[in-house]
């Protein structure tokens, strides 16, 4: 259950037909996030850039500030799930008890545990102007990320987060079968490798919720692009955030739903109302 990916026996039907084969599929398992020796959060996702998933789950829950705040993180795996053993300066451990979350999170869930509706919609971070995009770009840093997702090459069943920037492309990807997970270890990825997000975009083949918005605030990126809608909350959260929010990007283009400024060389001739 530790591997990112299962061969699993099955019976198919297809066109009235019975058959038998093997077919890869992603694994899903516990995530135990612990600070000095306490639960903080159970989680639901693939067991996979482990180390990033703790620092950028850590980062976007507010926990820390920075990376360097962990002492010390020990991946311990267990029969039953694996635990991401973190260890705090005494002062930092102390302000966790505070928003201790008191449920287990199914795959990827964002909000889960969390106490209260105000720190559910907390406003994100504001993001610096960062730099303007054109379309092509935008749409070459889209069309990057499939060849390099791995584990959905295999199963088609998992999501992505990923960093583009003009000077080395796509910077890094990560995958999940949950989104949020996906995110968490991209900011985990980019926190461990000091790379600055104000100068990229952050890429997701999801649809975006308000809490995407809120890591990808916390990331520090100017402009974040997906494949599917944002709900009107994210847009919200968006806009008061400063960060582009681009959205149903498609091969023949995308949507603008928030700072449209940083797109150079727009072309608009119609709004388009979507009933």
């Amino acid at each position: 259950m530790h591997v990112p990916v299962q061969a699993i026996d099955r019976e198919i039907w297809r066109d009235g037909i019975a058959s038998e084969g093997t077919r890869l599929i992603p694994e899903e398992t516990p995530l135990a996030l612990t600070y000095n020796g306490g639960t903080y959060a159970v989680m639901m996702g693939t067991p996979q850039n482990l180390e990033d998933f703790a620092v950028g789950f850590s980062l976007d829950e507010g926990v820390i500030k920075s990376v360097d705040d962990i002492k010390s993180l020990d991946v311990v795996r267990l029969d039953d799930g694996i635990e991401l053993r973190m260890w705090l300066a005494a002062e930092d451990a102390a302000l966790i008890s505070e928003r201790r979350r008191h449920v287990a999170g199914p795959t990827g869930c964002g909000i889960c545990g969390i106490e209260s509706i105000a720190e559910a919609v907390r406003p994100a971070a504001v993001v610096p102007h960062g730099q303007t995009f054109t379309p092509e770009q935008i749409m070459l840093a889209m069309q990057a990320i499939a060849p390099l997702q791995s584990i959905n090459l295999q199963t088609r069943a998992v999501h992505a987060a990923a960093f583009w920037s003009p000077s080395s492309n796509i910077v890094a990807l990560r995958e999940d079968v949950g989104r949020h997970n996906a995110l968490d270890k991209l900011a985990g990825a980019l926190a461990r490798s000091r790379t600055d997000a104000s100068g990229g975009m952050v890429l997701l083949t999801s649809r975006v919720s308000v809490e995407m918005v809120q890591k990808t605030a916390a990331i520090g990126a100017p402009v974040m692009v997906a494949v599917s809608a944002p709900t009107a909350l994210a847009v919200r959260t968006a806009e008061a955030a400063g960060i582009t929010l681009i959205a149903i990007a498609r091969q023949d283009g995308f949507e603008v739903f928030s700072h449209g400024g940083r797109i150079a060389a727009r072309h608009a001739t119609e709004v388009a109302d979507v009933a």
